[in-house]
């Protein structure tokens, strides 16, 4: 019965050959003999329209604010193995994605063989620990590598500091006390949970598994923290000392707001997920058609 309607009869593309993420907001997502078409209301990068949607061509769609949806939609994405993700502006939120599926399950079955064993645990945590030091790091253990990468991060807060024109007293923050951290502490803080985002977004995208984390070890986002930690030098620092200038150069904005604004636009220049889905492909060695590379 649901032949045609839904286009349930069509085979599947593999991720491979898909072309990775597409971004809608503000609009009507809905499935029309078959199609899955998208009713822009209109924005800054899209018109007002009526756009076909080529979901076999496409891993992930993410879904922004003011998109609604039909429940056809998710049937015709689920059969088609098309993620489905609820974001933020730009991605820096990430409120929901569900798995793809169980074939898709190359690179979680090799991120749960690498953290099982403990030296290639390690191992992975040290190509990790390379990849943000710029070089490979002694071999040791885990203790002391953060150790290594927390020395080393407390001189590029102070250089990048410097580079912005901030007044910089070392990295304060309190979990239990959020709120009494200062100004400075806080734009790193609203940086980080969009950097954050846009690793969940790449770790959905890639059907990895978010609890096994190589560096990370308690989180149910430890996989998550691993990669965001990764794009810490060239991503969240930038932005978060970017937007609290603005906020001193202009005591009108308000700091969260402009540090996610800043992250948003430079997400999306960047190319900020598709680079996370790639590295986490390097990391794993392993590609989405179900064999390693």
């Amino acid at each position: 019965m649901l032949r045609g309607r839904l286009g349930l009869e069509t085979a599947r593309i593999p991720h491979a050959d898909r072309h990775g993420l597409l971004w809608l907001s503000r609009g009507q997502l809905s499935v029309t003999e078959g199609t899955l078409q998208f009713c822009a209301s209109g924005n800054g990068e899209l018109a007002a329209g009526m756009y076909d949607i080529p979901y076999q061509g496409v891993s992930l769609l993410l879904l922004g604010p003011g998109v609604s949806l039909t429940h056809d939609v998710f049937r015709l994405c689920a059969r088609h193995g098309t993620g489905l993700a609820a974001v933020g502006d730009d991605g820096t939120r990430l409120y929901t994605a569900p798995p793809r599926g169980p074939d898709h399950s190359a690179m979680a079955r090799r991120q749960a063989i690498l953290w099982a064993d403990p030296d290639s645990r390690l191992s992975t945590a040290i190509a990790m620990y390379a990849i943000r030091l710029g070089e490979a790091p002694p071999r040791g253990d885990i203790a002391a590598l953060r150790g290594i990468e927390g020395a080393r991060m407390r001189e590029m807060y102070k250089l990048l500091a410097r580079q912005y024109g901030i007044p910089w007293e070392g990295r304060r923050y309190d979990r239990n006390s959020p709120e009494e951290t200062n100004a400075v502490n806080m734009s790193v803080n609203h940086a980080a949970v969009a950097t954050r985002a846009a690793a969940e977004i790449a770790v959905a995208a890639t059907a990895t598994i978010p609890q096994l984390g190589f560096i990370h070890e308690d989180s149910s986002l430890s996989f998550a923290l691993d990669i965001a930690d990764l794009f810490r030098d060239e991503f969240t620092l930038p932005v978060a000392f970017g937007g609290y200038k603005r906020c001193l150069e202009d005591e009108s904005l308000v700091l969260e707001r402009e540090v996610r604004k800043l992250a948003g636009a430079t997400m999306r220049r960047n190319g900020l997920i598709p680079s996370m889905i790639e590295r986490i492909k390097e990391l794993f060695g392993a590609d989405d058609r179900g064999g390693d590379t």
